[in-house]
């Protein structure tokens, strides 16, 4: 056998170990993700309202408008309000309304946010307890994501384990988990997974990033294994090439 031919075997060989290595790294990578069954983007969600009925005298915000905290939302006149105020038994200021003498309470927004819904309009009636306004909380955007896991798997979910949120255009968002909740099932841990990142801003990636909107949810498993340190360091030069 001539060298040239030996080195051309030794290449070949060696081309094959290092196929074989980036298979057994790849299949590591994807045997420690998990994959979402279901999988949306949430909101915190607060109300603005009342316990006086009264008539809507005035609105000063619609949907989509946003807002910051103490700002007037809706105006309302209550007779039961005013013989409150008269006897003392409201408060003339609160962080959550303020009101005048002659029954007249304005709501305000409980946060900044946006104006999701109105629920009683100028002229209308509002009950007691009802609410008038909902807000979404500004910077509250999270994913809701259900898995179905072996309970093996479980245990490998992990507070702070990094996300891969999909779009329905097939863009994604990085995020980490936030918190885990578990619901056993026969054989298997149905988790329900929350999921926070800096790219959840509402209206990003043309409009996409919205409460509602359903996405996909490829978690990374925790991985104590022979590999953990070497898929780690896989993992992380493909992130600096932008793989």
């Amino acid at each position: 056998m001539t060298w040239p031919t030996r080195l051309r075997l030794v290449a070949g060989l060696l081309a094959v170990l290092l196929v074989c290595a980036a298979l057994t790294l790849v299949l590591n990578r994807r045997a420690g993700q998990a994959t979402s069954a279901t999988a949306t983007i949430v909101a915190e969600t607060l109300d603005a309202g009342t316990d006086y009925a009264g008539t809507v005298t005035d609105t000063f915000a619609d949907v989509g408008d946003e807002v910051s905290e103490g700002d007037p939302l809706v105006e309302l006149r209550s007779l039961t309000l005013q013989h409150d105020l008269a006897v003392g038994l409201v408060s003339e200021d609160a962080s959550v309304y303020r009101v005048t003498k002659d029954g007249t309470m304005t709501v305000v927004a409980p946060a900044d946010g946006v104006v999701t819904s109105v629920a009683v309009r100028r002229g209308g009636f509002t009950k007691a307890g009802e609410p008038l306004v909902s807000v979404e909380r500004a910077g509250s955007l999270a994913v809701d994501a259900r898995l179905v896991l072996d309970p093996g798997d479980f245990a490998r979910v992990r507070d702070g384990a990094d996300v891969t949120i999909v779009l329905p255009d097939q863009s994604e968002i990085a995020g980490t988990v936030a918190d885990v909740a578990v619901r056993n099932t026969t054989n298997q841990a149905e988790a329900t997974v929350r999921v926070t990142g800096d790219g959840l801003v509402g209206g990003a990636v043309h409009g996409l990033v919205a409460a509602g909107t359903p996405v996909t949810a490829v978690i990374q498993l925790h991985d104590d294994g022979p590999l953990a340190d070497v898929d780690e360091s896989f993992d992380a030069f493909l992130r600096r090439v932008g793989l």
